[in-house]
């Protein structure tokens, strides 16, 4: 039924919709779908590995739980990561800014023949995520948000300023204000390299 074993994968519309339906294996198929990322998104926000976990429950659980207010003026992806994000920044407003490792996974360009990275590039992309890592969690969190989801998660303007609540005018300066604190954060590092 879960598209798994059918030519074309089900829609997360139609898998929301079974849902409400109170077909659970459509839920736990919207869920399969999206834990991963989001449990890594609640990581690159600052949560630590349990942290980030619990919310990502919390998040199912409410989302569960609030199925039937959805409306479907955004997607079930960028509501399910507004639920996620609220949480996370609940909990990181409740506790002081030396948080959690951060990862960024960010791939390395110096490759050897076998497309692997060398042990140099290997060493350089660690540095440069614990950088970033440290340089993200020293952002407010009204300006870490705006930076992980554009930046990091890659989302457009109009699904990070949905999951954060915010006209889009307002998620703009924000980035812009984040990722200009994000580089003088960032600029003792690049010089030093």
């Amino acid at each position: 039924m879960m598209g798994s074993s059918g030519p074309a994968p089900v829609s997360d519309e139609a898998l929301v919709q079974l849902a409400r339906e109170g077909d659970m294996e459509a839920f736990e198929e919207l869920v399969m779908r999206h834990a991963d990322r989001l449990f890594a998104s609640l990581r690159r926000f600052g949560l630590d590995d349990a942290e980030a976990q619990e919310v990502a429950q919390e998040t199912f659980l409410r989302a569960w739980r609030a199925l039937g207010r959805f409306e479907g003026r955004s997607s079930f992806f960028t509501w399910l990561y507004r639920i996620g994000f609220n949480e996370a920044q609940r909990r990181l407003s409740r506790r002081p800014a030396a948080g959690a490792v951060v990862s960024s996974e960010l791939e390395s360009v110096d490759e050897q023949e076998d497309g692997r990275p060398g042990p140099e590039a290997s060493a350089e992309a660690q540095e440069l995520r614990d950088a970033l890592g440290r340089a993200l969690r020293e952002l407010p969190v009204d300006l870490r948000a705006p930076v992980v989801l554009r930046d990091v998660e890659g989302l457009s303007t109009r699904e990070a300023a949905a999951i954060l609540e915010l006209g889009e005018p307002a998620l703009k300066s924000r980035l812009h204000r984040g990722r200009m604190a994000l580089r003088r954060l960032l600029e003792p590092w690049v010089t030093a390299s």
